[in-house]
């Protein structure tokens, strides 16, 4: 992984830090799993705005990923790491020895020929994924399911991770990125390893059009608004607003939003940081 910084030819280029993209190793992506990506600006069926900030864009296909890794015993040989303009992480093309192709996120250190499995009798190994009863303790993982066959929904974009710290009967304790420590099922499926392109956090836009072709309308800062349009609008000169809050009033910053009366509160043995 690795960023380059470009010389500053033009204004917008010149705070810009762009992706190396060295561990990439094709441009073309599989047709067979690809699936078109409808945009709603933002709009309802009705036509009428229902969420701001949304519109434009660069069209995009999404990408079929395969996210429960349920081909248990069967090897498959990785044939290349691609860029997926749908996610942060990037993705590798799977090719099963029964013929079958499948997308996956890709880890760090993942390569090109390399053989990756899943299921019980898989080693800990980079890529393979594996019920987190049979992960060694303190393993570094991603892409964990939260309920068996699920499917992976934590752990999943650029450079995450989580550890697994602790088993005692049928749940592991998971240390999740957010710093929430949780319990979660032992035979629920993991993948080995850190998430790949964990440079993208030091990626830089240098524009504001760059913005505009990720989806994303300008968003105007509610302290700028009248009374009538943000409770944090209006005042003489440049007013600091009070405290910042939502259109409807539910506070912006400190305010817990988990319900007290949640089942699955239980499981979890630490909070995660404010």
């Amino acid at each position: 992984m690795s960023v380059r910084k470009l010389k500053p030819i033009t204004p917008g280029q010149r705070f810009r830090v762009v992706n190396g993209f060295d561990a990439i190793t094709t441009d073309k992506p599989e047709k067979s799993l690809l699936a078109p990506n409808k945009k709603s600006g933002g709009r309802n069926s009705q036509g009428k705005m229902t969420m701001r900030y949304i519109g434009g864009g660069h069209k995009k296909k999404y990408r079929i990923i395969d996210f429960k890794r349920n081909k248990a015993g069967i090897p498959a040989e990785v044939k290349s790491i691609e860029y997926d303009p749908n996610r942060t992480a990037f993705i590798a093309l799977l090719n099963y020895q029964d013929g079958e192709k499948r997308y996956i996120i890709a880890q760090n250190g993942l390569q090109v020929g390399q053989t990756v499995v899943s299921g019980e009798s898989a080693a800990p190994e980079i890529g393979n994924a594996m019920p987190l009863s049979q992960i060694p303790l303190g393993t570094i993982i991603s892409c964990v399911e939260l309920r068996p066959g699920q499917g992976a929904v934590m752990a999943r974009s650029a450079g995450a991770f989580a550890q697994l710290m602790a088993r005692d009967g049928k749940f592991a304790t998971i240390k999740l990125p957010s710093g929430e420590t949780r319990l979660v099922l032992v035979n629920c499926l993991a993948t080995i390893g850190v998430v790949s392109n964990s440079d993208h956090q030091l990626l830089v836009s240098g524009k504001a059009g760059r913005t505009r072709w990720l989806g994303r309308r300008p968003r105007t800062r509610p302290v700028v608004m009248n009374p009538v349009d943000h409770p944090m609008g209006g005042g003489e000169g440049r007013a600091s607003g009070g405290h910042p809050r939502s259109r409807k009033g539910i506070p912006a910053k400190g305010y817990r939003t988990r319900s007290k009366k949640n089942p699955t509160n239980k499981y979890i043995v630490e909070r995660r940081k404010k």
